[in-house]
């Protein structure tokens, strides 16, 4: 049998790494934009394994805070699967995220990843939320009878507290999990952090009949491919015709914000959505 041992990182682990990393889907894999990061961050931790001093997997850890872990970048060698090298790796990184203060360790995972599933219902975590993606293009030319729908503004820090009332009381938010969704992370969605994304101006209020009637958290991403996105982590609304309204209010402003495409995150299939825009795949989140 192979040995196989677990280690931190290096440099020239690299190529060997995007080499078994080149087909995880069609479209390749991101490993290769966030190996620098990764490798050097003071407060994560990237692992890999090696059989006979060859990398064969790589697993990494993010504190993104004081008491919460994430863990994201699984990846094994399709020729050394089925050894418990996954799960291994999964061991050694949430033994370090408790001596580093974590109390929770969170990921995110496919819904029709079954071998991802399987390894976490044997390390004992549960799902808390789930989500959509969906992409669009932006409006370049905003048709006649649209001109007088309704539009968003930016929150102000006078409306923190309208905004965590009604997240109290939306049936979406537990659905999310609570979380705001960015860069394929789920951050606990704080009045904190709203604060934070108020003063950023990330936070856009739809108000309808002189109340608040649905909102949005969207910020700009760097995209893989090249140029920027606006990924809205949070969308909520008191029907489906708000959250509609909504988003088809961020697909007029793409050109205002010089972006040619939008991500966009959602929790499940809406079908008023599908008039602006396109399902591209299914994700799931896990704790």
């Amino acid at each position: 049998m192979p040995q196989i041992e677990i280690r931190p990182a290096r440099a020239e682990d690299r190529d060997a790494v995007l080499a078994f990393c080149a087909h995880t889907w069609e479209s390749g894999d991101y490993i290769e934009y966030v190996w620098d990061s990764w490798l050097h961050d003071p407060e994560g931790l990237l692992l890999v394994a090696t059989s006979d001093q060859q990398p064969v997997g790589i697993d990494h850890l993010q504190m993104l805070n004081a008491t919460v872990a994430w863990l994201e970048g699984l990846r094994v060698d399709p020729n050394y699967r089925h050894q418990g090298i996954a799960k291994a790796m999964g061991e050694v990184l949430m033994a370090e995220a408790m001596r580093r203060g974590a109390v929770r360790v969170r990921l995110m995972t496919g819904s029709t990843n079954t071998a991802s599933l399987r390894l976490l219902g044997q390390t004992h975590m549960r799902q808390v939320g789930a989500f959509v993606p969906f992409f669009a293009a932006p409006l370049s030319v905003i048709p006649t009878g649209d001109v007088g729908v309704e539009r968003t503004q930016l929150a102000t820090e006078d409306d923190l507290d309208e905004i965590v009332h009604y997240l109290n009381a939306s049936s979406i938010f537990p659905g999310l999990g609570g979380f705001y969704y960015f860069e394929f992370r789920a951050y606990s969605l704080t009045a904190e952090l709203l604060e934070e994304k108020i003063a950023a101006q990330q936070v856009y209020l739809l108000r309808r009949w002189n109340r608040l009637d649905g909102l949005a958290i969207a910020e700009q991403r760097e995209w893989e491919h090249g140029g920027k996105q606006l990924s809205v982590g949070y969308i909520d609304g008191t029907t489906i015709d708000t959250i509609s309204l909504i988003a088809y209010d961020f697909r007029r402003r793409l050109p205002e914000l010089g972006l040619q495409q939008r991500f966009f995150l959602w929790y499940h299939h809406v079908p008023l959505l599908h008039t602006v825009l396109r399902v591209t795949s299914v994700g799931r989140s896990a704790v």
